[in-house]
């Protein structure tokens, strides 16, 4: 790697030399991916502060065949915003592009740019009346360019969609630094190729997109949350059907925990306290809607709608137990269980980790098939199984009991991957369901995508990155 003062001086005279980091200590931050999986190197960091700057910086690049790596708020799990160990790559962060452009409530829409944390986007929303839905345990750190980057998920698909169901335009630079305008707020635009969904969910391969059109919902006006305690995952599976059939749009999420998983967060996280007794499965269940008479024959409010409910869940047997949370801060307990999850795991130590999704139906035979799989392969494995059973998407992670076994079950990875990963094609599933690929399962995609779909995808590579420039390694 050489970092050429040529490079390192042009950059800083388009963006201001504060803004190009070079030295090893102070791009370390940027260069190890959140869970502290992927390392990299770099030739230096970027920070420019708009799209004019972003797409000059693009364009230095390009001219010298310079590979480029965006970042957002590089809270990705697949190391999709890492850079590899060469050191040739300048990586560019968004961070600085963090401005509400517009806000138009009669339109339900909000103009964002990519460098905006999720819950700025999320606040900026509520201070016009108006809700934007996409809600993930990292949204006081996540930006919006990443959340679209990576189509992210989170707990309100159910409802709301992920965040390509909320992306109405958006705006790009290209590889060669040209920038796309597509910052349109339409919801029918019959013009073609909507060129929008090549960038959503492309992990920067294509581009770096720079702001986005999102689509806002006028806020909830009653909500109703509930935690419950479950047999089986079938029984879960049932109980989903039921909560759907008797609130219908109402069900903003539900979401599966098992007992190991809930009990990794009571051990780490300050404060946590189990909701109920000791249960093999758990969900997390939040109505939404109206208020008042909200459509539900004689219930006239959606916690007393759900009370009922679950009165005769309990009568029928098809759940064991159940806590109704009374009030605002009883609901935010209940969630902070599911929300801390993923850091209580950090904490435990290393796990391989899946995120996968299935049909719906499929998912009870997946846990048990994998499990007793896994189980057979690797003995004294742990499996921490959560997710949004409500949109089918499980986080399907396994580690030892002892944690000082892990370093040697994590270079087993490669076998654990086959038997999951099998599995879920076998049941008609995607190795991935909201985290992306990044560099985690780049190897894997050839393995259960077929040869055409591969071949359409590397079509559109060449077409917009020819020199693959733009963010190597990652997806393809």
């Amino acid at each position: 790697m050489t970092r050429t003062p040529d490079l390192i001086e042009q950059l800083g005279a388009l963006v201001g030399a504060a803004n190009v980091i070079s030295a090893d200590g102070e791009m370390a931050p940027c260069l190890t991916d959140w869970r502290g999986r992927y390392r990299g190197a770099a030739r230096c960091v970027v920070r420019p502060a708009d799209v004019g700057e972003l797409a000059a910086v693009v364009r230095v690049c390009a001219q010298a065949g310079i590979p480029i790596v965006p970042q957002g708020g590089n809270t990705g799990l697949c190391g999709g915003a890492t850079p590899d160990t060469s050191g040739d790559a300048v990586v560019v962060g968004v961070a600085r592009l963090n401005r509400i452009r517009a806000i138009d409530p009669a339109n339900n829409t909000i103009t964002v740019e990519a460098g905006c944390l999720l819950a700025s986007v999320q606040a900026a929303a509520a201070q016009a009346g108006r809700l934007f839905p996409l809600s993930l345990a990292s949204e006081g750190s996540c930006q919006i360019g990443g959340n679209l980057s990576t189509n992210a998920g989170g707990v309100h698909v159910l409802r709301y969609g992920n965040t390509r169901e909320l992306a109405l335009g958006l705006e790009a630079v290209l590889p060669d630094g040209a920038v796309w305008d597509g910052l349109r707020g339409l919801r029918k635009d019959n013009t073609g190729y909507d060129l929008k969904h090549l960038f959503i969910g492309a992990e920067g391969t294509l581009g770096i997109i720079t702001a986005a059109v999102l689509k806002l919902f006028p806020p909830p006006r009653a909500s109703a949350t509930a935690w419950l305690a479950l047999a089986s995952p079938a029984a879960a599976v049932a109980l989903l059907g039921d909560l759907q059939a008797a609130f219908g749009p109402a069900l903003t999420a539900c979401e599966l925990v098992s007992g190991v998983a809930l009990g990794i967060v009571v051990k780490h996280v300050p404060g946590a306290r189990p909701p109920l007794a000791d249960s093999p499965w758990h969900l997390l269940v939040e109505l939404s809607g109206g208020g008042g008479a909200y459509e539900m024959g004689e219930a006239r409010d959606l916690r007393g709608a759900l009370q009922a409910f679950l009165g005769a869940a309990l009568e029928r047997g098809t759940i064991a137990d159940a806590a109704l949370a009374h009030n605002l801060e009883q609901a935010k307990r209940l969630w902070a269980l599911r929300e801390n999850i993923g850091a209580a795991q950090k904490i435990e130590g290393l796990s391989i980790k899946h995120d996968v999704s299935l049909p719906i139906s499929r998912i009870p035979e997946f846990l048990e098939r994998a499990g007793s799989a896994l189980e057979r392969a690797f003995p004294e494995i742990r499996i921490v199984a959560f997710g949004h059973i409500g949109d089918g998407n499980l986080h399907y992670n396994q580690s030892k009991s002892r944690a000082g076994a892990n370093g040697a079950f994590i270079a087993a990875q490669p076998a654990a991957n086959r038997i999951v990963y099998d599995l879920v094609h076998e049941l008609g599933g995607s190795i991935s369901a909201e985290h992306g690929i990044g560099q985690l399962k780049r190897d894997e995609l050839p393995h259960y995508k077929s040869p055409v779909e591969m071949d359409m995808m590397r079509a559109v590579k060449r077409a917009l990155d020819p020199r693959g420039l733009m963010n190597p390694g990652k997806v393809l």
